[in-house]
């Protein structure tokens, strides 16, 4: 993928005004730019990459039809991560079905498997992890916390991106990050079952 190299990097900001300006150039860049990011959201929030991949193609075809309606008065980056966050829940709505990451992963990484293998077998697993729990999440709590923790957007400009108010936004991040918590925690071995 090309990207805007140099220091002399135009701002998205520009690159939009441009874009809509009918530069087609501008409009590749700022596309290209935000691309793994767009990306990105529309895999953590729908948990499946065959959706991931379509709320993506969906994301990026609203943007450039609906770039006209970003005002600059945000980032421009606030305006694109609710425009992929929307297509990644309209795509979840679409396929009415609960994401399930575990069907990926047909097997686990053996240990072993040569030396230096166990930390990126580790960073994987975590990874699966992690996904598998924001999987659990309600798509809105999922959006909430993909967009704090992935996109490192502050509260005011998630509660745009969801068009809901920051004690919204709070609540969901929290209650997001509580449930993660919970299901990230090391499973306790059941209790043994008393000999008759």
């Amino acid at each position: 993928m090309s990207r805007a190299g140099g220091g002399g990097e135009a701002s998205d900001e520009a690159l939009a005004a441009a874009a809509n300006a009918g530069d087609r150039g501008a409009l590749e860049v700022l596309l290209a730019r935000h691309l793994d990011r767009v990306h990105a959201i529309c895999r953590r929030v729908t948990g499946h990459p065959e959706d991931a991949l379509d709320a993506t193609q969906e994301a990026l075809i609203a943007v450039t039809r609906g770039l006209h309606r970003y005002d600059g008065r945000s980032l421009f980056t606030t305006w694109l991560y609710r425009v992929a966050t929307n297509a990644a829940l309209d795509e979840l709505r679409r396929r009415k079905r609960r994401p399930e990451p575990a069907e990926l992963v047909e097997d686990r990484p053996l240990g072993g498997a040569g030396a230096g293998s166990a930390p990126v077998e580790s960073a994987v697993v975590a990874r699966l992890d992690v996904d598998a729990a924001l999987a659990g999440l309600s798509p809105e709590f999922r959006a909430a916390v993909v967009l704090r923790d992935l996109c490192d957007m502050d509260y005011a400009e998630i509660a745009e991106a969801l068009d809901v108010p920051i004690g919204t936004v709070r609540s969901r991040i929290a209650r997001g990050r509580a449930a993660i918590a919970d299901q990230l925690r090391e499973p306790t071995a059941p209790p043994e079952r008393p000999s008759r």
